[in-house]
C-alpha cells in the first residue's frame, strides 16, 4: 500500500531506473545519500528548506541542471554566468528557474522563503559567498 508522506522529515531520491526512495532528513543526511546510493551518481534529490537569510555560500551541480521553486515567501537566486552575475527574483507561489549545470549559484532573501529543489546531486561543490 502507499504511504504518506512529510517532505520537511522526508526528502525523495530519484534513482536512475526511475524508482523514487523516500530518506529521512537527518543531520547526515548529504553523507548517508552518498553511502546508500553510489556516490549519488545519476540520483537527483527532491527536498524542501526555509530560509531566513542569504545563503552563505555558493553550489554547482556539473552532473545536471536544478529545478528551484518557490512555495512561499520571495527569495532571489544569483547566478554567476560567462556573461556576469544574473538575478531571478521569485515572488509568487509556484515560481521556478531551471539552473543551467555548471553555474556557480547562490540565493537571497529578507524575508522567510520555502523552497522546493530537485537537484542532481553527485559531485555537487560549494565555496564560501
Amino acid at each position: 500500500m502507499t504511504k504518506k508522506h512529510q517532505i520537511t522529515n522526508e526528502f525523495l531520491v530519484l534513482c536512475p531506473d526511475q524508482t523514487a526512495t523516500p530518506v529521512a532528513v537527518s543531520p547526515s543526511l548529504y553523507q548517508d545519500l552518498d553511502s546508500r546510493f553510489n556516490q549519488f551518481k545519476q540520483h537527483s534529490l527532491v527536498a524542501m528548506y526555509t530560509f531566513e537569510s542569504d545563503w552563505t555560500s555558493w553550489e554547482i551541480h556539473p552532473k545536471g541542471d536544478e529545478m528551484v521553486m518557490l512555495i512561499e515567501g520571495e527569495i532571489t537566486l544569483v547566478l554567476d554566468t560567462a556573461a556576469g552575475e544574473q538575478s531571478q527574483h521569485l515572488s509568487d507561489a509556484g515560481d521556478y528557474i531551471v539552473i543551467p549545470k555548471n553555474t556557480w549559484h547562490t540565493a537571497r532573501t529578507s524575508t522567510s522563503a520555502k523552497v522546493l529543489f530537485i537537484t542532481p546531486g553527485e559531485a555537487t561543490q560549494h565555496k564560501p559567498e
